[in-house]
């Protein structure tokens, strides 16, 4: 294992360094012009993935306690197909911000994104393997597992995505639904996937750290985009404040929070039959995880995902939206 020091990696995308998903979405700004290509090839693929490939950050792979079955391990493998399906969505819907992008920078920027999903998505699928799903029956229970959660949650996001940037061409609204309805509501969740997994799974941990690490990315730039079009385009506002207004109505439709409360119910059984994995952790300050409900974790994985949303639409000069 190596502890090469890689010169010139900026704190955000420093795996050790880079802040968490709170503080990124209040504090942090970037443009498409400074994340482009030449940016996510020296600093993401030279950099945050280099500490992973070269081990300045180590992966301890999955630990016995999510290999052994039990609710513990049920709980993680649910999460991470929908996850793994969640992302290859974003995936593909991101062809259509590439497609549509305005100006070079962000046909850059949004081209980075669209790789990045799709190294998420591979990644929880990946991990699946490690916890060890037969390779050649990883589709079936990705299938058996989060297929009716993905079609009841996922299914009703893409179309509507879909019919703002492919049916109505419309980047500056498909830029909009990603940042504030996709990737600022689900990245405060994914915050708490990293708390709560670090004791039971420091592997699976480290999947949601980088992953969040570049959700941060995401969630900046792309609020970045619409601060800019509504500085020089205030005439465009209302039209986006429509928008997001139908997909929060569709949102509050959705069974998120019933999926969750499943999930979560899971890990509390499976949490207290691995205790001693955990005690003593602070899953946030002043807070250990082994005195938590999933009711509270939820609870307040809503509201870092209220604070998130309120301070990016504040920076889009969208504050009225939430």
């Amino acid at each position: 294992m190596t502890t090469e020091t890689i010169p010139d990696l900026p704190a955000e995308v420093d795996l050790r360094s880079a802040p968490g998903v709170l503080e990124g979405a209040r504090d942090l700004e970037l443009t498409p012009e400074q994340c482009d290509l030449r940016y996510w090839f020296d600093h993401v693929a030279g950099g945050m993935l280099r500490q992973l490939r070269d081990g300045t950050v180590p992966d301890p792979g999955p630990t016995p306690a999510v290999l052994t079955p039990g609710p513990l391990r049920d709980a993680l493998v649910a999460e991470f197909a929908f996850r793994h399906l969640a992302e290859s969505k974003a995936t593909r819907a991101l062809t259509q911000l590439v497609f549509h992008a305005p100006d070079e920078s962000c046909l850059e920027f949004f081209s980075t994104q669209l790789i990045d999903e799709a190294r998420h998505s591979r990644a929880f699928r990946d991990h699946l393997l490690r916890l060890g799903v037969p390779a050649g029956e990883l589709a079936a229970t990705v299938q058996r597992v989060a297929g009716a959660d993905g079609a009841a949650v996922l299914d009703p996001l893409e179309e509507f995505g879909l019919g703002v940037l492919r049916d109505n061409a419309d980047f500056y609204g498909g830029v909009l639904v990603l940042t504030v309805l996709v990737e600022g509501v689900l990245a405060p969740a994914a915050e708490l996937s990293e708390r709560k997994w670090r004791c039971f799974d420091p592997a699976a941990a480290l999947i949601e750290r980088a992953a969040n690490v570049d959700e941060i990315r995401h969630l900046t730039v792309g609020s970045a985009v619409i601060r800019r079009l509504l500085t020089e385009h205030p005439g465009e506002r209302q039209r986006l404040l429509d928008v997001i207004g139908r997909g929060y109505e569709l949102w509050r439709r959705l069974p998120m929070q019933e999926m969750l409360m499943r999930r979560e119910t899971l890990f509390q059984r499976g949490m207290e039959e691995h205790a001693a994995l955990a005690a003593g952790y602070q899953v946030w300050q002043d807070r250990l995880l082994l005195d938590t409900t999933p009711q509270e974790r939820l609870a307040t994985a809503e509201s870092w995902s209220h604070e998130t949303r309120q301070s990016r639409l504040e920076h889009m000069l969208l504050g009225a939206a939430g």
